[in-house]
């Protein structure tokens, strides 16, 4: 039983992943915590697993349908790298009911974002973006240095935050990471989402590099179930952002979002009390 509710949650999580850029990374924890049994540290570091290895594939996949800027997103994820370093150190040290109601009252503010994002596009309606070039650069060193150092403290900030919440909490980011390279680095929404993916497997590898060794594993055979459905499931979702309006599949995730926020939110609240 475990392996197929494994299955089912990992397909969900890569579709996601994959058609959206981010918000199915959430999920995993309450998976592996409500579902398969593992405790809040060791769902955190599973998740890594299972949102690394979904967001390098579904990178490839939306890199082969011309939706990823390498360059930015590697960029950007090797300056939230730091913070990933810092969040999974800290996460260690932290007392599990505190660190799942961490999780809950961020999977809350998650589930706002999006349904406040989803209403935005809902108004403005479906959009095709041209790929972006190269051009203005936050920092340039020829022929002469240059920076937009307001861009690049956003970049810092933003890139910093993704990775912290990535080793503390084991999630991607995708929420933050999307809006960040809408912003910051000027992406239009389209190949924000593909990019976010290269920043996710980068944060999730060293945060979990830093968890290597520290504190107990998670039953791994579970995690790697999690993680192929999750691979494969995010190779379909990123077919579909190519061929399809996901603004439906975005709405319908969001709702899920909300109602395990509210679900973990009343499980993890009086445990503190």
């Amino acid at each position: 039983m475990a392996l197929v509710l494994a299955i089912v949650a990992g397909a969900l999580i890569g579709l996601s992943l994959g058609a959206l850029g981010g918000g199915g990374s959430i999920l995993a924890v309450p998976v592996l915590v409500y579902l398969l049994d593992q405790s809040p540290a060791q769902a955190t570091t599973g998740s890594l697993v299972v949102v690394g290895v979904t967001a390098l594939i579904g990178a490839v996949a939306a890199g082969r349908a011309g939706h990823v800027m390498l360059g930015r997103g590697v960029v950007f994820g090797l300056v939230a790298v730091g913070g990933a370093i810092l969040g999974a150190k800290a996460s260690v040290r932290v007392d599990e009911d505190v660190l799942l109601a961490a999780f809950a009252a961020l999977m809350l503010l998650v589930g706002v974002l999006m349904a406040v994002r989803q209403l935005r596009r809902g108004r403005r309606g479906p959009q095709i973006a041209a790929r972006p070039s190269l051009d203005d650069p936050i920092i340039t060193f020829s022929p002469t240095f240059a920076c937009a150092c307001p861009r690049a403290l956003k970049v810092l900030v933003t890139a910093t935050s993704v990775g912290l919440l990535t080793g503390f909490l084991g999630v991607g980011g995708g929420f933050l990471v999307v809006p960040a390279l809408l912003v910051s680095l000027a992406l239009p929404l389209r190949y924000a989402a593909g990019t976010s993916l290269v920043v996710i497997t980068i944060t999730s590898a060293a945060a979990l590099a830093t968890r290597a060794g520290v504190g107990s594993a998670p039953d791994w055979g579970v995690v790697l179930a999690l993680t192929l459905a999750s691979a494969l499931a995010a190779v379909a979702g990123a077919r579909i952002a190519d061929r399809a309006d996901t603004r439906h599949l975005s709405g319908a995730f969001t709702v899920l979002v909300l109602a395990i926020a509210v679900y973990t939110a009343t499980r993890a609240v009086p445990a503190l009390l």
